[in-house]
């Protein structure tokens, strides 16, 4: 069985842990603290802003695990850019920083509620995976498609930039009432 630890309570979160456990993980859901992560997938569901401390935290317990960024690294002074440099993502500055585990990209293109309800508009919810170790990346889509979603993957670490300006792109166009936190982009076949 994986088990899953998410370091965050919000909504993604709880949708998150919501779809794990659908898939049969063990789930620990996290608020930011001092907690022993218990999960071999650990899932950083917090604003980019709250990365640092989340790494400061857990650094230790990080190592030789597999960790989920689900963040859209956002201005959130202007809401109009991203804070990682064009060539690079939250997700690689993460990898970086924890050489010692495998770092993957995922959910950030996801609203919660399509994450619960496993729906964008009439096509099945798709979470697009991205990393560079594939055991990382299978078992990660093993739980995703075992709670009845769709799960791609969208190749190396380095999709990840393309994954964050999508997500951008999506936040973006909800915030400016253009789709809903209930719709976003589907992934057809």
């Amino acid at each position: 069985m994986t088990s899953i630890s998410i370091i965050g309570t919000g909504n993604m979160g709880g949708a998150i842990a919501g779809l794990a456990g659908a898939g049969g993980a063990d789930v620990q859901l996290v608020a930011r603290g001092h907690h022993e992560l218990t999960g071999d997938i650990v899932v950083l569901a917090v604003p980019y802003p709250a990365v640092d401390d989340v790494i400061e935290t857990y650094r230790e317990q990080l190592a030789g695990k597999v960790v989920v960024d689900i963040t859209n690294p956002l201005d959130f002074a202007t809401f109009d850019g991203l804070v990682v440099p064009a060539d690079s993502s939250s997700a690689a500055v993460i990898a970086a920083k924890l050489p010692q585990s495998k770092v993957l990209k995922a959910f950030n293109t996801n609203f919660a509620a399509t994450l619960a309800s496993g729906v964008v508009g009439d096509q099945p919810t798709t979470v697009l995976v991205a990393g560079d170790d594939q055991d990382a990346k299978d078992a990660l889509l093993a739980v995703v498609r075992a709670a009845g979603l769709r799960g791609e993957d969208a190749g190396a670490l380095k999709r990840a930039r393309e994954l964050e300006a999508l997500g951008f792109l999506q936040l973006t166009l909800a915030v400016g009432e253009k789709v809903g936190w209930t719709g976003g982009f589907a992934v057809v076949k």
